[in-house]
């Protein structure tokens, strides 16, 4: 189901034709700098770069033998060369190819997954502005709190979504370094003037101190960037589920034509869509827990990581991915009901106004204690009868001697509660 929404351009970067290539293109890299380096002449190099191709299938055929999917590779490519296919793989260990390679396909990850966020940023912003003055009750706890606007928590999400553009931005930075030091990262092989020529082609940095492979904090440091999108999008999917149940019901995710709740009760519309999202925000956050153990290595590298990273980084690259796209479609849809926001507000027959009540009674110079328990004592007759809050307020004989009743009533005004939406607003967005 996951791979069927995936976009087939992340999905094809982790294809075994692309990796195959990525490395062909990494040892292409080196013979050219061979070449520069007066160790391969002009005309195997011309040779090379003209035959020199990759065929997954009699990889796959030699690896049967080799055992060693590297080994298997050099030998399909260097064959058709002839004589010139010495010079493929020449100096090199394996993980020069494998991580140099690696580090190429998690940056264009990376560049795939800050573009989805920049796509679901916009959505956001725009839901965030449609609902700016769409009043609905705030809740902490899961309990009714304060009034607060629709659209402050889209402006809440949009910040965070532009904290995990800049964390994903430093992420394909941290992640964008190869190494093309030999075996031990020695250089004992091959000079580090080549490596610095073949990372620079491939738009790589150099691993200031490699050993057999790149350090693996700096996977771990993309995969827990990974992790946090998957938590952004979790925090806004479980949002959606909770605004959906049907005691609430002010907003849900869209439901098209023919589409079934469930096998045994026509009239369920779940929020499948969120819910999917938020079980696979936990393997996303699984996957971290496996890139955090690969940074413990035997002395200068062992292979313990390398399985490991065969699975988690397709599947958290496409994930992430597929979330992102799957939230910004669920968000483009979202069906809102403003009118059973305003519902709602009032259910609590007008407590959201009892901070306002009790501030405005030590405005007017009782301690706090004071006022507090003037406030709470008909706030818990509020719930227990059910009765309205501004009407117990208006018999209470000790508030009235501080604030009249023409001025309790002022009190009780959401746009007073939601005032300073506007200037939350300039601060997300630069506008008011």
């Amino acid at each position: 189901m996951i791979e069927r929404y995936t976009r087939e351009v992340m999905k094809n970067l982790w294809s075994e034709e692309t990796k195959f290539n990525i490395w062909l293109e990494v040892e292409i890299a080196v013979c050219e700098a061979l070449n520069k380096f007066g160790i391969l002449p002009d005309n195997s190099l011309k040779k090379i770069k003209e035959n020199a191709r990759v065929d997954p299938e009699k990889i796959k055929e030699i690896e049967k033998k080799t055992k060693h999917d590297v080994a298997a590779f050099v030998v399909q490519v260097s064959e058709p060369l002839g004589e010139d296919g010495r010079f493929i793989h020449y100096g090199l260990t394996s993980s020069d190819i494998l991580d140099t390679s690696f580090a190429i396909q998690l940056r264009r990850s990376a560049e795939i997954i800050e573009n989805d966020l920049i796509e679901l940023l916009e959505v956001i912003k725009e839901k965030a502005l449609k609902y700016k003055e769409t009043i609905m009750v705030g809740r902490t706890h899961g309990i009714h709190a304060e009034p607060i606007t629709f659209g402050l928590k889209f402006a809440s999400w949009y910040e965070e979504g532009k904290r995990n553009l800049k964390r994903i931005r430093r992420a394909k930075e941290v992640i964008s370094y190869g190494k093309i030091s030999g075996a031990v990262g020695t250089y004992s092989n091959i000079e580090p003037e080549i490596e610095k020529y073949v990372l620079e082609k491939l738009g790589l940095k150099v691993e200031p101190v490699s050993t057999q492979i790149v350090p693996r904090d700096r996977h771990a440091e993309f995969f827990s960037v990974l992790a946090l999108i998957a938590g952004f999008v979790e925090r806004i999917a479980l949002e959606i589920r909770h605004l959906q149940r049907t005691e609430v019901l002010e907003a849900e995710e869209p439901f098209t034509e023919g589409q079934m709740g469930s096998s045994a009760m026509p009239h369920k519309r779940n929020p499948v869509l969120s819910e999917n999202l938020c079980g696979l925000a936990r393997v996303v956050r699984a996957n971290l827990l496996s890139a955090l153990e690969n940074m413990a290595l035997w002395h200068e590298r062992d292979i313990s990581h390398s399985s490991v990273e065969r699975i988690i980084a397709p599947d958290t690259t496409i994930l992430v991915d597929f979330m992102l796209n799957r939230l910004k479609e669920v968000l483009k849809g979202l069906v809102v009901y403003p009118e059973r926001m305003k519902e709602n507000l009032m259910k609590t027959k007008g407590l959201v106004f009892s901070q306002t009540v009790l501030t405005e009674l030590i405005r007017r110079g009782l301690t706090r204690n004071t006022a507090y328990k003037i406030v709470q004592r008909n706030s818990m007759k509020c719930w227990e009868t059910g009765r309205n809050f501004m009407d117990l307020l208006l018999e209470d004989n000790e508030l009235l001697n501080y604030i009249s009743p023409q001025e309790i009533k002022e009190l009780f005004s959401e746009e007073r509660l939601i005032k300073n939406i506007s200037v939350i607003f300039e601060r997300a967005f630069g506008e008011k």
